[in-house]
């Protein structure tokens, strides 16, 4: 069986973030994951081990560009944790380089009033 070295690699790369960064209820973990149509973020509590916030971009419409859609993605996830008083988060970049479509996600996020 053939396996994919590309996603390997991400999984390897994740795990090493993964015993570094951790979220709190107090500043929880904004988990980035990108695929090859879609982006998605959530933010966790690890502590509890439960999911507060999420959001994806698979209701937007197809005629935006995949960074702009990252970016929208980015400030749903912001608005949100803002309206459950969240304010400051652990940034995991879930193994993906940070460019692209992960840095348009935080750039936005950050724009909208999160900070990590």
């Amino acid at each position: 069986m053939k396996t994919n070295i590309k996603t390997e690699k991400r999984i390897r790369l994740h795990k090493k973030i993964r015993t570094r960064v951790s979220g709190t209820e107090s500043r929880p973990r904004l988990c980035v994951f990108r695929s090859n149509r879609y982006m998605y973020a959530q933010l966790i509590d690890d502590v509890k081990g439960i999911t507060l916030v999420s959001a994806s971009d698979i209701s937007l419409n197809d005629t935006m560009t995949k960074v702009e859609r990252a970016k929208t993605v980015g400030k749903k996830i912001a608005e949100l944790a803002l309206a459950k008083k969240i304010k400051s988060v652990v940034f995991d970049r879930g193994g993906f380089s940070y460019r692209g479509r992960v840095q348009a996600l935080a750039d936005a996020a950050r724009e909208a009033g999160l900070t990590f």
